[in-house]
């Protein structure tokens, strides 16, 4: 976004992502805190989904980038870094997360390094 972008934000009720073949590609940012990356995830998978059909047929929704912004007090408590390591991976510039650390208080990994703030 730029400064006086215009964003919808949703808080509580049903998550779900299901766009239409027909449908406009969106960015979705993606907000986290602790156990609460779990409806996250399964739109996450989703989108990833949606990304291997894109660049394998090219006839399905062309989904734009999503960022994930996942937030937890070590990085033992991160669920599914792994799962969502490979995603970044496997998707380069189109699925990005920063990782939010509030009292992690051991050394950070190598490989959360990179996409880990916070103490």
């Amino acid at each position: 976004c730029t400064l006086d972008s215009e964003v919808a934000l949703r808080v509580g009720g049903d998550f779900f992502f299901d766009p239409q073949p027909g449908d406009s590609p969106v960015k979705l940012v993606l907000i986290a805190g602790g156990v609460g990356i779990n409806p996250l995830f399964s739109i996450l998978l989703h989108i990833a989904d949606l990304h291997g059909y894109q660049e394998g047929k090219g006839n399905r929704y062309k989904m734009g980038t999503v960022k994930l912004y996942y937030s937890a007090k070590k990085t033992s408590e991160l669920l599914f870094k792994k799962n969502i390591l490979g995603l970044m991976n496997a998707f380069p510039g189109k699925i990005t997360c920063r990782f939010h650390i509030t009292q992690q208080s051991s050394q950070i990994c190598k490989e959360l390094q990179p996409h880990v703030t916070g103490k």
